[in-house]
């Protein structure tokens, strides 16, 4: 239930990774039984206030307090590559500091909250994207936590998946503090907006549900916007009128000096704008050129049904500019089957020798995480100077601090954002793509749209995000629940 008492809160807290200030005296506090957003542009630092809550960091300064013996658990964007060869139990029992003996029916339990069906002994890489999502949920759900954290929880889920993690929120009896980009997902339970602004790195905080409070925001900033501009209106014509009267000399010299100390005043008055969030510039896939025709003919595809791999006869043939949507729901397989298409062990299926492939996976298994950002897209460069690489990543907000850091420290926004840099510079000839708005920013998705609507050689799509694939033109769809 929601009460007024404070259960978290952060004081003139601080943060820096490296020599990069991430947070700088953030104030805000968070009540017993609150659903809470935590808002900000890739790579604010939204995961690293999830880091402070959960005490794995420590403040630079301030103080940084959470009710007594309250519990504190966070269902993770991913799973972490380590523990990927865990099985199912492993992976829950990795959470509790002693043996559980009533391990498993609380296993079943949770996971029949989370709407999984899984035997504890399966691996979890054998798992697809959603259904790792719902594990992630349930891993956090069974410690029982008083305060949730929920990293990006929508993302790899299909629709049936949000629907059930909305109407568990509504539900949601304890606190639970949300990192999401899904404006309509949050709107369904939010009581408040918590926004990290990037280049303040100060927090905000607001009440009210997710579009009041983003209303809120925008109208906040047209008054600033209308505030500035009538002052610098003034300050322009006072300038004027001092280098006027400053010509004339004499007594006017004086009042032309009186005029310039009114200037500074008026300067001074001036409101410093919130930067709004930057966009990524628009770009273009470049296509391979001369390609073969067909790119991809797939005779045969497997569909898992009942935790088993079934073989089903497709015909399915792509040209140049042709796009497939790969469609069903989590766990039938599209992932599976993007990952064989990749490597080339797909039965039944025949990629045209010597085609160019780029792979956008989910996970973002295609990228080193031990390389440099820049080692990464000098990698994929073809023949490209270092001035055209560099020009290549500020376009995908990439700058030259970031080029510096190793792929694995950045945000799984800002990993996004170098996967898709990486793909425009391989220049491939068949596109896979596997959830690729998953943590990107919504105003970024608009511009990835209409590069993927205007890529030129071949493409298979899988997004459970209904507004991005209506942004692209698709030729054929192949739904693997209907075979």
């Amino acid at each position: 239930m929601l009460s007024n008492e404070v259960i978290l809160r952060f004081n003139k807290v601080s943060f820096e990774y490296g020599r990069n200030v991430i947070l700088s005296e953030v104030d805000f506090s968070v009540r017993q039984g609150s659903k809470v957003t935590l808002m900000g542009q890739n790579g604010a630092g939204k995961s690293t206030i999830f880091g402070l809550i959960t005490g794995d960091l420590t403040p630079e300064s301030g103080t940084l307090s959470v009710g007594n013996g309250l519990s504190i658990a966070t269902a993770r964007q991913v799973i972490p590559r380590d523990q990927m060869d865990m099985t199912v139990r492993e992976f829950f029992e990795s959470v509790f500091p002693k043996k559980i003996y009533d391990i498993e029916p609380r296993i079943d339990k949770i996971l029949d909250v989370v709407h999984l069906s899984a035997p504890q002994d399966r691996e979890l890489k054998t798992f697809s994207g959603g259904q790792q999502a719902r594990l992630l949920l349930a891993q956090a759900l069974i410690q029982n936590p008083d305060i949730l954290l929920l990293d990006e929880p929508t993302n790899n889920l299909d629709k049936a998946g949000i629907a059930h993690l909305t109407q568990f929120l509504i539900d949601y009896q304890k606190t639970c503090i949300v990192i999401s980009h899904d404006a309509d997902f949050l709107n369904s339970f939010t009581h408040g907006v918590l926004y990290l602004d990037v280049f303040t790195h100060k927090v905000e905080q607001y009440t009210g549900d997710y579009f009041d409070v983003v209303k809120d925001i925008e109208a906040r900033l047209e008054r600033e916007r209308m505030k500035n501009a009538r002052l610098l209106k003034d300050i322009e014509n006072r300038k004027n009128q001092a280098n006027f009267f400053a010509q004339k000399g004499g007594h006017m010299r004086d009042v032309a000096k009186k005029m310039n100390e009114k200037i500074e005043e008026l300067s001074e008055e001036i409101v410093e704008l919130r930067q709004e969030d930057k966009t990524i510039r628009k770009f273009g896939i470049p296509c391979e050129p001369d390609l073969p025709t067909p790119i991809l003919e797939l005779k045969s595809v497997s569909v898992v049904k009942d935790h088993k791999a079934v073989a089903k006869k497709v015909h399915i043939i792509l040209k140049k500019k042709e796009r497939l949507l790969l469609a069903g729901p989590n766990g039938i397989g599209k992932t599976t089957l993007l990952n064989s298409l990749a490597a080339g062990h797909v039965k039944g299926e025949h990629i045209a020798p010597g085609v160019r492939v780029s792979y956008y996976r989910q996970d973002f298994s295609t990228l080193d995480f031990e390389k440099t950002v820049h080692q990464t897209l000098s990698d994929a460069s073809r023949d490209k100077t270092e001035e055209e690489i560099r020009s290549r990543a500020a376009g995908f907000l990439l700058d030259s601090d970031i080029m510096k850091l190793k792929v694995g420290s950045l945000s799984e926004g800002q990993k996004g954002l170098v996967a898709f840099a990486k793909i425009t510079l391989e220049e491939p000839g068949l596109l896979i793509l596997d959830e690729p708005t998953n943590h990107i920013n919504f105003r970024h998705i608009p511009v990835i749209a209409e590069a993927l609507d205007r890529y030129e050689g071949a493409m298979i799509l899988v997004s459970h995000v209904p507004d991005f694939v209506k942004q692209i033109r698709i030729d054929q769809t192949l739904d693997l629940a209907a075979l």
